[in-house]
């Protein structure tokens, strides 16, 4: 068996390190440069993905005998790669049989093997950021960093937490308690089946670390990719089986789970009584209907929130209207980080340049958005396409809500002539906006003051959740009100972003993304409770 693990324990230690002291750290770099990467990294890259369009997909895996292709790119390529359809009884019984072995491997052989398929994916980041930026419809900078460098950052981190989590304590220990001598052996117990459900917006990002948590804790993986985003969690899993292959492991510890239409196989797979372990990020309909109806299994859920803005001040205000407007137009507000709701007190805000109206705020923040998007060319690679029909008919139903400020527009792509591309939308509104309105929608409510605003931030945060929060104030006491109000409702927040950290980004090693504790996610990524009930510990005794 090949031992990954000596090749790799320096990362996983600094790793390890890195989750402990919250700082930043980062152990593949986020820039596509070719000083970072080589000269021909990106052609290579952007061939190796070519070389899927049109053609069946090399997964290795065994299939049916038919196979699906169900993507459809939000550019418009026509991408055509078919993919073996599975069956959840041969899945099932695939995954079932890999798992002793896999089990008895232990923690520091599963550590290496999950920090070697890391290592190759990383190797082939341009293929994988080819296929996120095509089947998702991100901007291929952000497809680039989100889809590679930071999910893999995301997956280190679960390994560094599956890894400690299962190495706290001793493996073996000789007890003695007066004339009774026993020997106590504590081993890891996986749970089961694990099954990730893919989203089509972040297939890596959100998928890989349930992935590889369950995968370095003991555990068997099925992957169920959305069917408009399979390409990239088939190179996942692609290199994930030839990496297990090469442990003398069977590469059945990983098997991708694409479906032909309407088949529904995620809800099949989800209450098999085999599957243990649920990964889910999508619609609040169904990732509730797994909370409710998987009960055989630990089920992990991110789902929709209504993420808020507070404005009550701010000593920059330009910074802070630039700030906001990048954060509504990145990849057109398809981010489950991205801010909803503005709250702005009726009577407006005090600035360094003076008071400013509600109405000189919304425009401000409206102007620039329109500054973002004024050349299509340029603003295209902010904004991405729009990744389902869905959002465009949002598009246009939310305009029934209120008076538009800032009217949605296509915008055409230099590269991609059939990409759907539109730039976001602005509305003051008082109604609407306690639901989420996934794509690129804001409202800009109007309340009564600042305290109304934190009234009204508890209210929709408690009764819908979210996974980010803003507060702008030059005041401490808003800002300390503001803080603990975000506790209450189990949100993070983010104060008086103006520069260059936006509220869509979470860093690994440092950021909680997400908390468990609203509505919007059941887990964050990643603690160590999204990692240690993945595995339970059982204790053998024997007389010394």
């Amino acid at each position: 068996m090949t031992d990954f693990f000596a090749t790799h324990e320096e990362v996983l230690n600094r790793a390890v390190q890195a989750i402990a002291e919250r700082g930043y750290w980062s152990a593949y770099p986020e820039s596509p440069s070719p000083k970072v990467y080589g000269e021909t990294a990106a052609a290579d890259g952007k061939a190796a993905f070519a070389a899927y369009l049109g053609g069946e997909f090399p997964l290795g895996q065994a299939g049916v005998g038919e196979r699906v292709a169900t993507e459809v790119s939000p550019f418009g390529v026509p991408l055509g790669i078919e993919y073996p359809r599975a069956e959840a009884d041969a899945l099932i019984a695939a995954a079932t049989a890999a798992l002793p072995a896999w089990r008895d491997a232990g923690p520091q052989v599963r550590a290496g093997v999950c920090l070697e398929i890391l290592a190759r994916l990383h190797r082939n980041v341009f293929e994988l950021a080819n296929a996120v930026h095509l089947t998702t419809g991100q901007p291929f900078v952000m497809a680039f960093q989100a889809g590679g460098p930071h999910a893999l950052d995301r997956a280190l981190e679960a390994v560094a937490y599956g890894y400690a989590e299962q190495t706290r304590q001793v493996g073996e220990v000789t007890w003695v308690k007066k004339a009774d001598t026993l020997h106590k052996t504590y081993r890891i117990a996986p749970r089961g089946v694990a099954l990730v459900i893919g989203c089509n917006t972040f297939p890596t990002w959100n998928s890989y670390p349930g992935f590889f948590a369950s995968l370095v804790t003991g555990n068997p993986v099925i992957v169920k990719p959305h069917p408009r985003a399979i390409a990239p969690l088939a190179i996942t899993v692609k290199i994930a089986r030839e990496v297990l292959a090469e442990a003398g492991l069977d590469p059945n510890l990983v098997q991708l789970a694409p479906e032909a239409p309407g088949e529904g196989l995620a809800a099949v797979l989800a209450i098999r009584p085999e599957v243990k372990i649920i990964d889910y990020t999508g619609s609040t309909q169904f990732g509730e209907w797994l909370e409710a109806s998987a009960t055989q299994a630990q089920v992990y859920t991110e789902k929709a929130g209504v993420n808020t803005i507070i404005i009550d001040s701010t000593d920059d205000f330009a910074g802070m209207c630039r700030n906001i407007a990048f954060s509504l137009t990145l990849y057109s507000g398809q981010m489950c980080t991205t801010p909803q709701n503005l709250l702005i007190p009726a009577v407006g805000i005090t600035t360094e340049a003076g008071p400013k109206s509600f109405d000189d705020v919304v425009t401000g923040i409206a102007d620039a958005v329109r500054g973002l998007t004024a050349d299509p060319a340029k603003a295209v690679e902010f904004t991405g396409a729009i990744v389902n029909p869905d959002v465009l008919t949002r598009l246009t139903s939310v305009t029934e809500l209120g008076e538009v400020v800032l009217a949605a527009q296509p915008l055409a792509h230099p590269a991609y002539p059939d990409a759907t591309c539109w730039s976001p939308t602005l509305i003051k509104s008082t109604t609407g906006y306690d639901e989420e309105w996934f794509g690129p929608i804001t409202f800009a409510i109007p309340t009564d003051s600042t305290q109304n605003s934190l009234e009204v931030f508890r209210r929709t945060v408690g009764d819908r959740g979210a996974i980010t929060a803003v507060v702008y104030s030059t005041d401490e006491q808003v800002l300390d009100a503001a803080e603990l109000a975000a506790l209450e409702v189990g949100v993070n927040i983010s104060a008086n972003l103006t520069g260059g950290v936006f509220v869509n980004q979470s860093a690994a090693f440092s950021d909680f993304h997400a908390t468990g504790a609203n509505r919007a996610a059941n887990s964050a990524l990643t603690d160590g409770a999204y990692v240690a009930n993945r595995f339970r510990v059982i204790t053998a005794r024997r007389p010394a």
